[in-house]
């Protein structure tokens, strides 16, 4: 017998779907932006420098724009960033200065609400046994989107190394989810809920009455590995393989469909089956043992092997942690607490490739592969301590 469609999963496979179109051309970048740099008279911590400007304005808008989605709705908010996010890409298409590019990933982090704000959306829409569920859907639009999105920008930049049709495309299909989510998505939030007064309290009042302060943190411990290894790969890989953009392209959607098909297809099932905790825990560990992988890895296999391993882990961890996140607070301020912690993962976007370029020039790829098994080590340590175990207010109502 088929499953029954119910009105809060049709609302959900249609985020899941605006969520993908704007995710496919946020992956289109990914593997061109470290070759599109050189070509514009940027080194290698230019790299690093474009990539964390976008997360330090991505950082600074996160709690701003999850506050607009808690006072004006989710849609509205969402519709807005996925515009402003094609506009950065259309920049992009057309940069013939290394400002340019600056400018141009500026104004997409500037513009990068849509996961916190999709993110809060789903929690709006799932009872609390579901949470983590849902939040493997938004990931699993993610996942497509490096799926889909690398392999689309490697294949259309070539070897001849053309990047305007890839950027253009991308901001193409940011339009088309602007478009798609004004049109078909309903507003999540409950009417009578969007007329409550916020609490006034201030971010860090809300994050201490919370408890929620160590849970940011394991985003930045989280993301800044993922980013550092988004930076460090392309150019291990083309230092030792003498790969290119193609090939990277493909690398990065082998790993999105790793996503996509764990947290779309299977996460509901490994959270009922371990639990949510005890998952966290064999992710996180997996992540750790992709990492450690790395630093004995020089032939392709086993250099592409540590990092599909580590990030497998990864993106399961992801949609626990938003789970956990998104029971911290009441209804009222649950954007802008999804917000900060899009915040303290802008952190680790910045923190990541900025301190694994400086180790990378410092000490060659040995050096820079410790920074996320540093960081991952300290995830660790928290998902096995009894902080990960405090209850929520949410947990506690059920009891």
């Amino acid at each position: 017998m088929a499953e029954e469609v119910t009105p809060a999963k049709q609302h959900g496979l249609l985020l899941f779907a605006v969520v993908l179109l704007d995710m496919i051309g946020f992956g289109i970048v990914i593997p061109i932006l470290p070759f599109i740099t050189p070509t514009l008279g940027g080194d290698e911590f230019d790299i690093a420098l474009i990539i964390a400007s976008y997360a330090i304005c991505a950082g600074i808008v996160g709690p701003f724009w999850g506050r607009l989605s808690d006072r004006f709705g989710r849609k509205p908010i969402l519709i807005c960033c996925t515009a402003g996010a094609a506009g950065g890409y259309l920049l992009l298409a057309n940069a013939d200065e290394l400002w340019m590019i600056y400018a141009a990933r500026v104004v997409a982090g500037l513009m990068a609400g849509n996961f916190p704000v999709a993110s809060a959306m789903m929690a709006d829409i799932t009872p609390t046994h579901e949470r983590a569920k849902g939040m493997g859907l938004i990931g699993a639009a993610f996942g497509l989107g490096l799926v889909m999105g690398p392999v689309l920008g490697g294949l259309l930049a070539g070897s001849e190394g053309s990047f305007m049709l890839p950027a253009m495309l991308a901001g193409g299909t940011s339009v088309l989810a602007a478009v798609a989510a004004g049109l078909f998505l309903p507003e999540s939030r409950n009417p009578e809920v969007a007329q409550r007064e916020p609490s006034g309290l201030s971010l860090w009042q809300v994050l201490r009455a919370t408890q929620s302060r160590l849970l940011l943190l394991q985003y930045v411990f989280h993301t800044g590995s993922v980013a550092a290894m988004t930076y460090i790969f392309p150019l291990w890989v083309y230092a030792l393989l003498d790969w290119q953009a193609k090939e990277v392209g493909i690398v990065f959607g082998v790993v999105g469909a790793v996503m996509a098909l764990n947290q779309g297809l299977l996460m509901g099932r490994f959270v009922g089956f371990f639990g949510e905790l005890p998952l966290l825990r064999v992710c996180v560990s997996l992540f750790f043992a992709g990492l450690c992988l790395t630093l004995v890895a020089h032939e392709p296999i086993t250099m592409v092997g540590s990092n599909i391993i580590a990030l497998t882990g990864a993106t399961l961890c992801m949609p626990i942690l938003n789970a956990m996140v998104s029971r911290k607070a009441s209804v009222e301020e649950r954007g802008r607490l999804m917000g900060a912690a899009s915040t303290a993962a802008s952190v680790g976007r910045v923190v990541g490739p900025l301190a694994a370029g400086a180790l990378l020039t410092a000490g060659g790829f040995t050096a820079a592969w410790s920074l996320p098994l540093l960081f991952v080590f300290g995830y660790l340590l928290w998902a096995f301590s009894h902080w990960a175990k405090r209850p929520t207010p949410e947990m506690r109502a059920e009891h």
